[in-house]
């Protein structure tokens, strides 16, 4: 059998086995979960009764392996990479790291974690530290001396960070909130009272009720509206788009969609059309929220201790809503499934939290009317019409809508919208006059401070622009003096030039955007357009970039120091993904972005990843009580010479 036969019969039964769209970086199935699990169980782990599955994801592959895989040319496909699966488990009191090969079905790796820091919650444990409360004597003591029924009240675990410790335990700090018919739970806080739990014995070990406030009224605190959703639609072009298992193609992108317990929606591999060669060109190997960071502006002892990092000590994809048709996504959406891995290892289900569907922007993705042509006006233009990947995470009282929206002009805009609900403390004041001391918030209602807080969301941007090998360029605006009158024959004093810098270290990727007028560039000097400009995508940035006005000292900031740059590129290293660390819980700062950049690699012409930190600064108004009206931002990445001309023109 000659060659060219063999390789067929060879991608054939690859086919078979693995499906007719199989691609390297597909999440794992449920069947992948739940082998995974049985195979934990079978070993030595499973005769431990405290068994607990706290992360269960594929094990990234050999990134060259992929690409390679990934090629076009069929004849020079090697094997599909490995599927494995990276696990974390906790049990007898340790913390597990396992690598599970799902092809022979054995645990190729296994040690006991002993670094600082702690994998994500499970609901299952956050369920069981939120009902604690209820039958611990002395939370149902102040319940019954501040008059309140203890059926009507609710308990929500936060997570405690670090603050210097030198030996930590999982805990979780209770507080509690008064219902009483009302369903915005948050806005009704029984203050004064704070219950630290130990999760892996599940029992109080610090109880503290320091002071008495008003409860706030639920009067006027109903976030739910009386309006029907409107029937819209966003199905705007002939061809729509396909999706080919968690392959999508539309219009000149394809790319691939995963889904993971810890991020969520994940985009890999993003190629565009080039409209002249009729090929597609790489852009994008990996893309998804890394961490988010929220601390709150609040010292005192009920709040200090409030500064999440969502992702990695609860995670985006656990806390994935069903999205609802007509309010998240239009009528035309398409509507995915994810998978994760339960406590107990199987696979759960969670129905239709992404959709894609076509965007109608009711603007022009370009025009121009030209009135200088003898006898003629000539308009021309196209509507701006794009392709949207949605995914929205609850987790406690905030909502984040994340959007990777897909234009036709090479770009991608990375959306996100802020919404829910905020979280708020008791206090005596009815009016703002009252008020002579620090609160640390605003009032926003009746007996109630909403408390002045941050949000960074952190993403991982994995660029391959036109192949692995980039550079990071600031194009710089610089003032120039005009000296030579005489040679220029103009009566201008200045005009602005650009210089043009490349990052040799990581040490030079950190970029403070707003203090210069500067582009961020990621480059392939290895690659040109016909013209001999460097192909390249740029960062635009929605606003003004925000960064952490919290001192270098402070705890919070010690875990979360990536926050002091808005920008970060970094040499690509398959195992860093996660900007606060992979054990965010308790973490300690030592390990991270910040951490990994201080390691100064080279990064020029090499295989980068950018970093970026939508930010804001969250000083709380009346009218985002009693649920707060969509706060947006986001940046985009802009393809800059990465074409001969305008791809919508062709």
């Amino acid at each position: 059998m000659n060659t060219p036969i063999l390789a067929l019969v060879f991608l054939l039964q690859c086919a078979v086995t693995l499906g007719l769209h199989f691609h390297p970086l597909d999440p794992l199935t449920p069947q992948e979960i739940n082998k995974t699990s049985f195979i934990v169980k079978k070993s030595h782990l499973g005769n431990l009764k405290d068994l607990t599955f706290h992360y269960l994801d594929l094990d990234e592959p050999n990134k060259k392996h992929v690409l390679q895989w990934l090629s076009p040319n069929p004849f020079k496909k090697p094997p599909p990479p490995l599927r494995r699966s990276l696990v974390v488990v906790r049990a007898g009191g340790k913390t597990h790291e396992l690598i599970v090969d799902l092809t022979t079905s054995k645990i190729v790796s296994s040690r006991i974690y002993t670094g600082h820091g702690f994998p994500p919650f499970t609901f299952i444990e956050l369920f069981k530290a939120s009902k604690l409360p209820l039958t611990y004597p002395s939370f149902k003591k102040s319940i019954l001396d501040r008059d309140l029924n203890i059926s009507e009240v609710s308990c929500l675990p936060f997570t405690v960070g670090w603050y210097g410790e030198t030996t930590t335990r999982r805990e979780v700090k209770a507080s509690c909130f008064y219902r009483d018919g009302s369903v915005n739970v948050f806005t009704r806080p029984i203050e004064g009272i704070t219950i630290t739990i130990d999760v892996d014995s599940m029992r109080v070990v610090k109880y503290s009720d320091r002071f008495r406030k008003p409860l706030p009224g639920k009067e006027g605190n109903d976030f739910r509206t009386k309006q029907k959703p409107f029937p819209f639609s966003c199905n705007v072009s002939d061809t729509g788009f396909q999706i080919l298992g968690n392959r999508v193609k539309w219009a000149n992108w394809k790319f691939h969609v995963g889904f993971s317990a810890r991020a969520g929606v994940t985009i890999s591999t993003a190629s565009v059309l080039d409209p002249r060669t009729k090929r597609f060109r790489r852009v994008m190997y990996r893309g998804h929220v890394s961490e988010t960071f929220v601390p709150y502006m609040d010292p005192t002892n009920e709040w200090y201790f409030r500064t999440f990092m969502d992702i990695g000590e609860f995670g985006f994809g656990k806390s994935a809503v069903n999205l609802q048709p007509l309010i998240d996504c239009p009528q035309n959406a398409a509507f995915l499934d994810g998978h994760v891995a339960g406590p107990d290892g199987t696979a759960q289900r969670m129905t239709n939290v992404m959709c894609v569907f076509e965007k109608n922007s009711y603007g022009a993705s370009f025009r121009h009317t030209e009135i200088n042509v003898p006898g003629q006006v000539i308009t021309s233009g196209e509507a701006d019409i794009s392709l949207v990947v949605r995914m929205v995470a609850t987790v406690g009282n905030y909502d984040y809508i994340l959007d990777w929206e897909f234009q036709k002009n090479g770009a991608i805009r990375v959306g996100v919208g802020l919404t829910g609900v905020l979280e708020v403390k008791a206090t005596s004041h009815t009016s703002n006059e009252q008020i002579t001391d620090c609160v640390y918030g605003s009032l926003v209602a009746k007996n109630t401070i909403a408390v002045n807080h941050d949000h960074y969301i952190t993403y991982y941007l994995d660029l391959d622009v036109d192949g692995i090998s980039n550079s990071l360029v600031k194009a710089k605006l610089k003032t120039v003096r005009v000296t030579d009158v005489n040679k220029t024959s103009s009566p201008r004093k200045s005009y602005w030039t650009v210089v043009k810098e490349t990052a040799k270290t990581e040490a030079e990727g950190r970029v403070k955007l707003g203090s210069e007028p500067v582009e961020v560039l990621i480059v392939n000097s290895n690659k040109k357009t016909k013209i001999g400009n460097m192909v390249g995508y740029r960062l635009i940035p929605e606003h003004l970039p925000v960064t952490s006005l919290l001192t270098d000292d402070d705890y919070p900031e010690i875990r979360a120091g990536y926050t002091k740059y808005p920008v970060w590129v970094t040499a690509y290293n398959r195992s860093e993904r996660w900007a606060g660390g992979f054990y965010s819980d308790r973490s300690r700062g030592d390990d991270g972005l910040a951490v990994w950049s201080s390691r100064n690699r080279e990064i020029e012409n090499k295989d980068l990843v950018m970093w970026y930190n939508v930010g804001f600064h969250h000083i709380p108004y009346q009218e985002d009580f009693p649920v707060m009206p969509t706060l947006h931002g986001g940046f985009t990445l802009r393809p800059s010479n990465f074409f001969d001309n305008d791809p919508l023109i062709g």
